[in-house]
């Protein structure tokens, strides 16, 4: 079993979503370990000084920060605080996603300004390694104070509470500890913020949306340039000179990718009667090459966040501080995932206009790609399919940063709404993946009425894997089958 050391070194977003999708194991460095015990270690020491309240550590949350704890009671504080904050509801989140909120955790956890005790932190890893999924609602973030519910429902069993998913059966709390002959977690004080404070169900979102997202521009890309092929389009806009002269780097990578996927092509050979192509064709690298320019800012924004400390108060034992601040505010990666929700929306909606070209009947091919038309009613409705998906995901673009409602009695007066964000980025995602997977659907329809020409060894090769498991469609029959197979395909293969 390979193993992913948690240390100080720099996790990558790429990273991250490999950790989980390839079921790895995590671990502590000898370094994290030390972080995270002379964090507490001081924090224990501060306490048991100070003369003055610090505010969640020894005092109550929120608008609740001026009511001073006993010491007696600071451990059922922090029970209270995650009982109270596990307000749930909705759809569960994804495992993937409540996984990489685990490993995210740990790894915010770990550099040691949280002050979590060690058995805290090697619980939380005990849960990824033996995979023990928490169950947590998509609803009831506001993304600003940390987001505090779906973090309450990720650590609730720690402490014996809450419900996980284990070898797939529903347990409480208390029955996974059992069954794992685990004891509750005694929770010390500021810990119970240490574990609700902080951005990971909102990151952790972002950072499988952004691995997917990476996987669908390339998709994009390929599946775009064989439609092309399909529609007998023209290979000049792709031509290097017109992109140096507005040197986008997104621009340039695209049309360069697009001009080696056509490598060989007879068909891009042979002469053309079409003088220009429909925008949907011929402006690929414009418009998916701003895709990537704004992913590569988007990506750049949760690599910094899933390196970082977000809880609160932030403990600093190097400096003798611990300070009250707002490292747990949703802001930073709000508004990024809003825009990666414009970015991939846009690469939805140029797809299913180029499988609206596919089937308009110009250009030599066949009213709606039927082999028989009349009778059949041919590929006219996978077309109607992508326009649903492709309007819906214009709906969802609707900025979730763009909105705040205050929280705590006004205490929390300005809140990120980034958990929304999230949760409808990875709806985006999922969509703009089903409509690319329907535009390969008519693409490969398209281009066997185009042979004996054939395409580029790279486009015939994508072709003949794509046809294993989805077929030229003869005579009417059953689609949604092709369909999901098809979104299989983009998930199963590499563009």
């Amino acid at each position: 079993m390979q193993i992913h050391h948690i240390s100080a070194d720099h996790l990558t977003v790429e990273q991250a979503y490999n950790i989980v999708i390839e079921g790895m194991h995590i671990a502590l460095s000898d370094a994290a370990r030390q972080r995270i015990l002379h964090c507490r270690e001081y924090l224990d020491k501060k306490i048991a000084a100070s003369e003055v309240p610090i505010y969640g550590v020894t005092t109550g949350f929120g608008s609740l920060c001026k009511v001073s704890i006993d010491e007696d009671k600071l451990s059922q504080l922090q029970i209270n605080l995650m009982m109270s904050h596990a307000c749930g509801t909705g759809e569960r989140v994804r495992k993937d996603i409540v996984r990489l909120m685990i490993l995210l955790k740990v790894q915010s956890l770990s550099y040691g300004f949280s002050g979590c005790q060690l058995d805290t932190v090697e619980r939380l890893i005990d849960f990824f390694n033996n995979d023990v999924c928490p169950i947590v609602y998509q609803q009831g973030s506001v993304g600003a104070s940390g987001d505090l519910v779906p973090l309450a429902h990720l650590c609730l069993p720690l402490v014996g509470l809450g419900e996980v998913e284990y070898q797939g059966e529903i347990l409480s709390g208390a029955e996974l500890n059992k069954k794992m002959g685990w004891k509750p977690i005694r929770l010390a004080s500021k810990e119970g913020l240490a574990l609700l404070n902080g951005t990971q169900n909102m990151s952790a979102h972002a950072v499988w949306s952004m691995a997917k997202a990476n996987r669908l521009s390339r998709w994009a890309d390929t599946i775009g340039t064989l439609s092309l092929e399909a529609f007998d389009g023209r290979k000049e806009p792709f031509t290097d000179a017109v992109h140096q002269v507005r040197p986008h780097r997104g621009q340039i990578e695209t049309a360069a990718r697009i001009r080696t996927l056509l490598e060989g092509s007879e068909l891009i050979a042979q002469p053309k009667v079409n003088v220009q192509d429909p925008y949907s064709f011929r402006c690929m690298p414009q418009v998916h090459g701003a895709v990537k320019d704004s992913m590569r800012y988007v990506e750049s924004v949760i690599d910094t966040e899933i390196n970082s400390a977000t809880d609160n108060p932030t403990v600093c034992p190097d400096d003798d501080l611990i300070i009250s601040a707002g490292n747990f505010h949703g802001e930073p990666i709000a508004l990024p995932m809003d825009f990666l929700c414009l970015a991939l929306n846009e690469l939805g909606s140029i797809s299913e206009r180029r499988t609206y070209k596919l089937v308009g009947g110009t250009r030599d091919l066949p009213s709606f790609l039927a082999a028989h038309p009349g009778l059949n009613s041919g590929f006219m409705i996978p077309q109607y399919t992508a326009a649903a998906i492709a309007s819906q995901n214009k709906m969802l673009c609707m900025p979730s940063s763009a909105d705040t409602i205050p929280t705590s009695q006004g205490q929390e007066d300005h809140v990120s709404m980034g958990a929304n964000a999230a949760t409808k980025l990875v709806k985006v995602v999922e969509n703009t993946e089903r409509i690319l997977a329907i535009e390969l659907f008519n693409a490969a329809q398209a281009l066997d009425f185009r042979r004996p020409l054939k395409s580029s060894p790279a486009i015939e090769k994508l072709y003949a894997d794509f046809r294993k498991v989805v077929p030229f469609v003869e005579n009417d029959e059953v689609m949604y089958p092709h369909i999901a197979h098809a979104v299989e395909f983009l998930q199963q293969h590499e563009a």
